[in-house]
């Protein structure tokens, strides 16, 4: 038995979206989120509580080995994230979930988005991230842009 559900806190929830301008715009304009962080297809929001993060799916696909087939309308579309501290633990849970039976998508892997990630979903097809931050923490994190200004 692995100790994952009660080690690792849920830091994120990622929405698998189409266009990510126009949710930001929903997001922002009408639900009050403060955007984050801005990077290529990619945007999260400051909130109360967990992180919400907007990914298009395309972007994630060609990136990721995850399927790229949008659900259809009505069909639930998220990405549940968690935030290591290191890609050491990254690959360290692969590898213990992956011996408790979990299937992953493929290996961990080091992005252009500056972390390391892998992906496993749930028998639902509810798909799971593992992610840490590599040397040099996110891409497009807009608070250090104002700090620096």
């Amino acid at each position: 038995m692995t100790g994952f559900a009660q080690n690792c806190k849920i830091t994120d929830i990622c929405m698998l979206v189409a266009d990510v301008e126009r949710s930001i715009d929903f997001y922002v304009g009408r639900l009050g989120f403060v955007l984050r962080r801005r990077a290529e297809s990619f945007a999260d929001f400051k909130g109360a509580g967990i992180t919400l993060a907007l990914w298009e799916i395309g972007h994630m696909a060609a990136h990721t080995g995850v399927s790229p087939t949008p659900a259809p309308p009505g069909i639930h579309k998220a990405c549940v994230a968690v935030e290591l501290p290191s890609p050491a633990e990254v690959d360290r849970l692969h590898a213990e979930l992956g011996q408790a039976g979990v299937r992953f998508v493929g290996p961990p892997a080091d992005h252009a988005w500056n972390a390391r990630c892998c992906y496993f979903a749930d028998p639902d097809d509810n798909l799971w991230e593992l992610y840490a931050w590599l040397e040099g923490g996110p891409v497009g994190d807009l608070d250090k842009v104002e700090q620096s200004r």
